[in-house]
C-alpha cells in the first residue's frame, strides 16, 4: 500500500501511541494481597459480597463437574484486569457486568480483562462458566473423593481448586449453592437448605449461608447419605450427614452434639451460626476440618475401636470450637492461625479435663517440654515459618495446636480464670462475622486485664524460646535437637 508522507506520519504516530499504551499495561500476573505465608493468595482491588455457585454432578467422582460461579463484589480501585484465584478447572466463558470478557491464566490466577475498566466504588459482577475437577491427590485439597461421592476440604488455600474466588479468609462473603445430581444422591452444603426440586432423573438442591464465610470453609457434600436432624440448645437445628448404611451404627456419636454445643455455649456464649452438624465421610484425609456449620470428619474416627471414647469426644469439640474461633472470627492473615488452632486445642483439652478427668495441667506441662522444639521446627506461634514447597498443609504444625494452647494457658495463669473467661466471651462477641488479627486479641486482652500485656505477648508469641511459665517455675522445655532449623 502506498501512503503519502502526511498519512505515513499519522500512521507512525498512531503506532507509537499504541505501543506506549501496550507498554503501560502490565502483563497478566498472579497478584496476591501480600500474605507473608501465601504471597499469591487473594487478590487486590475488590471486595466480594456474595458467591452464587452452581455445580452439576453426573454421578462419577472422577469426572469434572460443570459449574457456573457468579461473584458479586465491590470495586475498591480502578480495575483494568481482574484477578481471581482459580486452578484445576477449564474456563469456558467469563462475563463482567453482563459483558463478555477476555481471560488468561497466570500461575494459579484467572486474569480477566473486561471490555471497559471498572471504576472504584462501583458494583462488580463476574460470571465464570467452568469445570470443577475432582481428580488429583487428596492432600492437595479442594474436592475429596469419598466412597460414594464428593466432599470439600479447602484449607488452607484450596477453594480455588473448586471454584474461582478471592481465596483468602480476609475477604469473607455470603454463599449460595445450587447443585444438581442424580436423584439417588443427597446434597448438603453450608447454611440452610432453600430448595429441593426433582426433574426426571435428577434433583437440584439449594443452600444459603446466613452469615459471611471464608472460602476455605466452604462445604458441599454429594453422596448416598442420610441426614439426621435433632434440636440443639435453644432449638438450634442440628443436622448430621452420614453414609446412609452407617446411620444406625453412628447414632451413638451423632447424639452427642447437642451436649457439646451446650458445654461450649456455657464457656463462650451462644453458638454463632444458623445450624450445626457433623459430616462423616468415607474418605482418608488424615485430618478433620471445621467447614462452617458442617464439620468434616473421617468415618474411621468413629468406627476404629482403637480410639478411646473421650478422645473422639474431644476431637468433636475441637472442630465445634472452631465455629467460634476461626469461622465466626476469622484470621486476617494466615500468621494469625494460632488464634484458630490454639483456641480449638484449648477447648478440646478443657473438655477432656472436665468430662474425662484428663488434667489440662498435665497436657500443658507436656506441651511446655516440647515447646522449644516445636518453635525451632515451625517458628513461634504468631510468626510461623512458611509451609514446605508443594505441601501447603504443612503449615499446620504442633506449634499452632498445643504450642498455641500453651500461650492461652500462660495467659490464664497471668490474668486469672475470671478475666480469661471474660476475654474469651468478649473476643467472639466483638469480632463476630468478621476478621481479626493477633494485635486485636492482644489489645483486647490488655483492656480486659486492665494492664498492658504487650511484653507478655511479645515473648509468648514471637520469641524463639519459650518463656518461663507463670506459676510453674520448675517447668522446663527441652532444647531443640541439634541440626534442626532454628
Amino acid at each position: 500500500m502506498l501512503l503519502t508522507s502526511r498519512r505515513l506520519r499519522a500512521a507512525l504516530l498512531a503506532a507509537a501511541s499504541a505501543t506506549l499504551v501496550a507498554a503501560a499495561l502490565p502483563p497478566p500476573a498472579p497478584l496476591g494481597i501480600g500474605d507473608s505465608l501465601f504471597p499469591h493468595l487473594g487478590n487486590p482491588g475488590y471486595d466480594v459480597l456474595r458467591y452464587d455457585i452452581a455445580f452439576t454432578y453426573g454421578g462419577s467422582n472422577t469426572k469434572p463437574l460443570d459449574a457456573v460461579t457468579k461473584i458479586h463484589a465491590w470495586a475498591t480501585e480502578r480495575l483494568d484486569h481482574i484477578n481471581l484465584d482459580f486452578t484445576h478447572g477449564t474456563v469456558r466463558t467469563v462475563e463482567v457486568n453482563g459483558h463478555p470478557a477476555t481471560f488468561t491464566t497466570a500461575g494459579e490466577d484467572l486474569v480477566v480483562e473486561p471490555d471497559t475498566s471498572v471504576r472504584p466504588g462501583s458494583p462488580l459482577t463476574i460470571t465464570v462458566t467452568h469445570t470443577s475437577d475432582p481428580s488429583g491427590p487428596a492432600d492437595a485439597g479442594g474436592w475429596v473423593r469419598t466412597g460414594d461421592g464428593l466432599v470439600m476440604a479447602n484449607q488452607a488455600d484450596a477453594a480455588h481448586r473448586v471454584f474461582p474466588s478471592n481465596d483468602h479468609p480476609a475477604d469473607k462473603a455470603y454463599f449460595t449453592f445450587r447443585v444438581t445430581a442424580p436423584k439417588e444422591y443427597t446434597v448438603v452444603a453450608n447454611g440452610v437448605r432453600t430448595a429441593k426440586a426433582g426433574t426426571g432423573p435428577t434433583t437440584t438442591w439449594g443452600y444459603r449461608t446466613k452469615h459471611p464465610m471464608a472460602t476455605e470453609l466452604a462445604q458441599v457434600s454429594i453422596g448416598r447419605s442420610a441426614v439426621v436432624e435433632r434440636p440443639g440448645p435453644g432449638g438450634l437445628p442440628v443436622r448430621d450427614v452420614v453414609p446412609a448404611a452407617d446411620r444406625v451404627k453412628l447414632e451413638p456419636w451423632l447424639k452427642k452434639t447437642p451436649a457439646h454445643l451446650e458445654w461450649l455455649e456455657q464457656k463462650v456464649g451462644r453458638y454463632p451460626f444458623e445450624t450445626y452438624g457433623v459430616l462423616i465421610a468415607d474418605a482418608a484425609t488424615g485430618y478433620e476440618l471445621e467447614t462452617q456449620t458442617l464439620s468434616l470428619f473421617e468415618r474411621r474416627l468413629f468406627t476404629n475401636t482403637d480410639f478411646p471414647e473421650w478422645y473422639v469426644d474431644s476431637i468433636m469439640v475441637h472442630e465445634l470450637a472452631h465455629q467460634w474461633f476461626g469461622n465466626s472470627v476469622s484470621p486476617r492473615t494466615w500468621s494469625d492461625l494460632w488464634l484458630n488452632e490454639g483456641h480449638a486445642s484449648w477447648y478440646e483439652a478443657l473438655y477432656a479435663e472436665e468430662k474425662a478427668q484428663k488434667p489440662l495441667q498435665t497436657r500443658m506441662r507436656d506441651a511446655y517440654k516440647r515447646s522449644d522444639e516445636w518453635r525451632a521446627d515451625g517458628g513461634p506461634p504468631a510468626a510461623p515459618k512458611s509451609p514446605a514447597p508443594g505441601q501447603k498443609i504443612s503449615l499446620f504444625r504442633p506449634v499452632v495446636y498445643d504450642g498455641s494452647a500453651l500461650v492461652l494457658y500462660a495467659l490464664r495463669q497471668t490474668i486469672g480464670t475470671e478475666a480469661f473467661g471474660r476475654l474469651e466471651r468478649a473476643w467472639v462477641r466483638e469480632y463476630r462475622d468478621g476478621t481479626a488479627t493477633t494485635a486485636d486479641f492482644t489489645a483486647l486482652a490488655s483492656q480486659i486485664a486492665g494492664r498492658d500485656l504487650s511484653a507478655f505477648f511479645k515473648e509468648w508469641l514471637y520469641a524463639q524460646r519459650t518463656p518461663a511459665m507463670p506459676g510453674h517455675p520448675d517447668w522446663r522445655s527441652a532444647a531443640p535437637t541439634a541440626g534442626r532449623a532454628g
